[in-house]
């Protein structure tokens, strides 16, 4: 099984299934299959090869899915960019990856990011949405460079699935880590790791070819892209959304197509709190709301159950590494509050000391990860692999060490604790930001929290809390002080309280902590 039989045969079972919605346009699974052979065919035809990697640089319409299933139908490698991604970020990527082909939209961000990017890597191939541009001179054709339009290529392209030689050990997709914690590394997956995970996912979450599920994740993140994989197995309806930047559109969406399933990130779930009327709309058909990517705070978890009483919930726990490693089931959420669950169907997990011994309930260690959706590893970064991706306890297999402490308990339930790299030591104690977060959460007024370790001659780190209140309130950094002593001990005490409008955000919705560490301002300093 490969990844694109999953179109294949979805379009075969039910070719006139709606299979994607994007705004006004709906696009039936036959429709699908046959613009991705048509793409498939033609990008062969321009010298696309088996193993090549294909670029592709646009946020989130139906447009992306047809790439992405035409790239494997040709037997070449997919790696979507998201276009909030800044053009020297974008121009290292492109460098590391050296595509054969780059699909992207004309329009005045992609045509100035694709001229930062041309210079850097030997791109053959461009292939332009909305028609080839004509009026930069830095964009004209070069003998180096071919300039093809979407719909021509479409038009040319042979409507049968071109016979590509690929087998399930073969890479299907580069995913880039958001580089959070250093220089993003683009993590392989092959054909086999994927057709996995898509199962996994969709055995837990119990979805059925009935299922409606709305995307407004990018596509360039596996969160994202996983919500396409999936339903494509099972021949399920997505509908796209370019992001949640309008809440009260992607509630429409849900009432109007029916939606069943919901993903998404702590901040767009806040946003869909803040909605006045939310109850308004009718979201009877939606079944379950899915959490990853950074924790919901607890706060988060009770609005959502109060304002959507009958709507399952699952906090889920994974890296780009492996994409998923766990899921609290929703009859849990009371009984293992805090917690992210437990081992996706088919995987393993445990918990090691500094080292390398298995440690027992209670104990706080790094967290590895045992399974067919363990990534191959890093492209072109064989060092890195092999600080990440290493032996396993069988002769032969590889484990993923994910840098996350984490601690289980008694019934296997996974809590999480910090990024290694995130704990704070301070005053010779050793401090996990989220447990203050968490705290902070609970806070009256207050809407967002991140905590992080800033360098001090004296405590070796010191605390800061950068605070985001509510809307209409107005919180003092005394009251802060005055929540902090009640709830933590005294080397747990922030030295430093700042108050913004917003918390930096990365391209996937999560707090963005390397910003805030660059941008901290110290009395002082």
């Amino acid at each position: 099984m490969l990844v694109h039989h999953f179109l294949e045969n979805s379009a075969r079972r039910t070719p006139h299934k709606t299979a994607l919605i994007c705004g006004e346009r709906r696009l039936s699974f036959a429709q699908v299959d046959e613009a991705a052979n048509r793409l498939a065919n033609a990008l062969l035809t321009e010298g696309v090869k088996r193993g090549d990697r294909v670029a592709i640089y646009m946020d989130n319409p139906v447009e992306v899915a047809i790439a992405i299933f035409a790239t494997l139908k040709a037997g070449a490698v997919f790696s979507v960019s998201n276009p909030s991604t800044k053009g020297d970020k974008l121009a290292r990527m492109t460098h590391d990856l050296q595509p054969a082909a780059l699909i992207t939209a004309n329009d005045t961000q992609r045509r100035r990011v694709v001229a930062e990017m041309l210079p850097v890597a030997a791109v053959p191939l461009v292939v332009w949405l909305g028609g080839v541009p004509t009026a930069e001179a830095s964009l004209q054709p070069t003998a180096s460079v071919r300039f093809r339009d979407w719909d021509d290529l479409l038009s040319r392209g042979e409507t049968t699935s071109p016979c590509a030689r690929t087998i399930d050990l073969d890479l299907a997709t580069i995913i880039y880590t958001s580089g959070s914690t250093g220089t993003p590394k683009g993590v392989m997956s092959t054909h086999r790791n994927m057709v996995f995970l898509a199962g996994s996912m969709n055995s837990y979450l119990q979805n059925s070819h009935d299922d409606v599920i709305l995307c407004a994740l990018p596509l360039a993140f596996g969160y994202g892209l996983y919500q396409l994989i999936t339903c494509m197995q099972l021949g399920s309806a997505l509908a796209l959304e370019r992001n949640f930047a309008f809440p009260y559109r992607a509630v429409e969406i849900m009432a109007r197509e029916r939606v069943t399933g919901f993903p998404g990130v702590p901040t767009m779930f806040a946003l869909l709190l803040g909605l006045k009327d939310l109850a308004g709309y009718d979201l009877s058909h939606l079944r379950y709301i899915t959490n990853a990517g950074a924790a919901l705070p607890l706060r988060h978890l009770a609005g959502l159950r109060a304002a959507l009483p009958h709507v399952k919930i699952y906090c889920m726990y994974g890296q780009t590494e492996c994409q998923r490693v766990s899921y609290l089931p929703p009859e849990d959420v009371d009984r293992k509050a805090g917690s992210v669950g437990i081992a996706i169907p088919g995987t393993e997990v445990y918990i090691i000391d500094e080292n390398g011994a298995k440690v027992g309930p209670g104990v706080t260690g790094e967290l590895v990860v045992r399974g067919s959706h363990v990534m191959r590893g890093y492209w072109e970064k064989p060092g890195e692999t092999a600080e990440t991706f290493r032996p396993g306890p069988i002769p032969g297999e590889t484990v993923l060490y994910t840098g996350d402490l984490f601690r289980m308990d008694e019934d296997g339930y996974l809590y999480f604790v910090s990024r290694r790299d995130d704990i704070i030591k301070t005053r010779g104690e050793k401090v996990a930001p989220k447990e203050m977060e968490d705290a902070l959460y609970g806070m009256p007024g207050m809407r967002e929290v991140a905590v992080i370790g800033v360098p001090d001659d004296t405590l070796g780190e010191a605390i800061k809390v950068f605070a985001v209140p509510e809307e209409g309130v107005t919180l003092s950094e005394r009251e802060v002080r005055a929540f902090c002593a009640r709830h933590f001990e005294d080397f747990m005490m922030p030295k430093y309280i700042e108050f913004l409008a917003a918390l930096p955000k990365s391209g996937s919705g999560k707090i963005d902590k390397k910003e805030l560490r660059a941008c901290a301002v110290l009395p002082g300093r």
